[in-house]
């Protein structure tokens, strides 16, 4: 890749096939077609004086690493662990699997959310 690629802004609205595993990032992308990006990277650009290649370049650069961010703020042994549950519930492909699997994710991630949301450690705040 050249440091200077140019890319192709092109709305894009499918098709895609009902039973297509990726069904659901196909039409996020199908509906983001409808806007102009650039309109945003444009201003942004003008306000702060940055061409908005160089603007373009870091929102993509930001979005394609929020993965590994994610990783780093996690860790792997805790990735590997919220996968744990998954892994079982497709190997054995039944419902049961898959609600064992919600229910162990979903006390997991209540675990690691409960700093943000019980700052006394007693409960879920009060609206």
């Amino acid at each position: 890749m050249s440091e200077s690629e140019v890319v192709v802004l092109e709305p894009w609205t499918g098709p895609w096939s009902e039973d297509d595993p990726d069904a659901n990032y196909k039409a996020d992308i199908a509906l983001y077609a409808h806007q102009d990006p650039m309109a945003t990277i444009r201003a942004l650009s003008e306000a702060i004086g940055v061409p908005p290649g160089a603007i373009a370049r870091y929102v993509l650069a930001r979005y394609a690493t929020s993965g590994s961010g994610g990783l780093l703020e996690l860790g792997p042994s805790m990735v590997h662990r919220l996968w744990e549950p998954i892994d079982a519930a497709e190997r054995a492909g039944d419902d049961a699997g898959r609600l064992r699997a919600y229910d162990q994710l979903r006390q997991m991630i209540s675990w690691l959310r409960l700093p943000l949301v019980d700052e006394a450690g007693y409960g879920p705040p009060e609206d």
